[in-house]
C-alpha cells in the first residue's frame, strides 16, 4: 500500500510538470520597440547596410484602396537607387475601413498597431505604408490644402489614397499612379532623414518657411509635393514624371550612408 501511495505521488509530480511546461509561451513577445521612434531616427539604418541588408514593406491598405503597381514599381526603383539594402520584399495586407470620415495620425497609428506584423528581424529592416480611404483630419479643402501623405515613425507612413484619387480625377494631366509614386518617394525621404530630420545637411539648403524641405527647384523634397496643388503642377509641368531628389538632398544621403 505504502508503495502504491509512492508511485501515485510521482504519477502526480509528473503530471503537475508537464502541465506547467504546456502552458509556458514557446515564442517570445514580439519586441517593437525599434519601430515606434520618430521620424528620420532610422534614416542611416534606411541608407546603409551596416546594420540591416534587406528591406521588407508591409503595405496595408482598405479594400478598394490598393496602389497601383506602377506606382509601387517606381517606388522600390526609387529606392534601389537610393538604400543599401541586398533585397527589398513587398507584402500585401487587404484591411476593413475604419469607417471615419477623416483620420488623425493618432488614429493611423492605432491602426497599425492594430494590423502591422512586419518589424525589424535580424539583417532585415520593416516599413508599415497604411493606404488609407479617408482624408486627413488636418485638410483644409476649400484653401486647396490637402495632405497626400505623412510620416509618423520611424519605419511608418500614411499614404492618403482617397484624396490622392480625387486629387487626380480633377486633372487629364496626372493620373493616380503618378501621384502615388511622387508621394512615396517624397515620404520616404523623410524616412532617410530629409531634410535635417536626422540627416544632417552637407550644405544650408533648408526652406525657412516649411520646416524639413528643401528650397532647390524640381526637388523631389520640395513641400508643395506634399499637398495637392503643389504635386498636380509640379507633375503637370514635368510631363508626370517624378521629380528626383536634388543635388543638395543626394550629398546628405550619400553623406549618411546611401547611394
Amino acid at each position: 500500500m505504502k508503495k502504491f501511495s509512492v508511485l501515485l505521488a510521482i504519477l502526480f509530480l509528473s503530471l503537475l510538470s508537464c502541465t506547467k511546461e504546456s502552458e509556458t509561451p514557446t515564442e517570445k513577445t514580439l519586441d517593437r520597440t525599434a519601430n515606434l521612434k520618430g521620424p528620420g531616427d532610422s534614416a542611416n539604418e534606411f541608407l546603409s547596410d551596416s546594420k540591416f541588408k534587406n528591406l521588407k514593406i508591409e503595405i496595408g491598405y482598405v479594400t478598394g484602396f490598393k496602389p497601383t503597381d506602377s506606382a509601387i514599381s517606381e517606388f522600390t526603383s526609387m529606392l534601389s537607387e537610393r538604400i543599401h539594402k541586398d533585397n527589398i520584399a513587398i507584402t500585401y495586407q487587404e484591411l476593413p475601413s475604419p469607417g471615419k470620415d477623416s483620420l488623425s495620425v493618432q488614429e493611423i497609428f492605432e491602426l497599425e498597431q492594430e494590423h502591422r506584423s512586419v518589424y525589424n528581424n535580424g539583417d532585415t529592416l520593416g516599413l508599415y505604408i497604411y493606404f488609407s480611404d479617408a482624408p486627413s483630419d488636418n485638410d483644409k479643402a476649400e484653401d486647396d490644402l490637402v495632405t497626400l501623405g505623412a510620416v509618423y515613425k520611424n519605419t511608418s507612413m500614411v499614404i492618403y489614397e482617397a484624396t490622392i484619387r480625387k486629387l487626380a480625377s480633377r486633372s487629364m494631366l496626372i493620373s493616380s499612379a503618378q501621384v502615388e509614386a511622387a508621394t512615396l518617394s517624397h515620404e520616404a525621404g523623410h524616412l532617410f532623414g530629409l531634410v535635417n530630420l536626422g540627416t544632417p545637411m552637407v550644405n544650408e539648403h533648408h526652406d525657412p518657411e516649411a520646416e524639413h524641405h528643401c528650397i532647390e527647384d524640381n526637388c523631389l523634397m520640395r513641400a508643395e509635393l506634399q499637398f495637392g496643388g503643389g504635386i498636380a503642377k509640379m507633375l503637370a509641368s514635368k510631363g508626370g514624371r517624378t521629380p528626383g531628389f536634388g543635388v543638395e538632398c543626394i550629398l546628405d544621403l550619400r553623406a549618411n550612408g546611401g547611394k
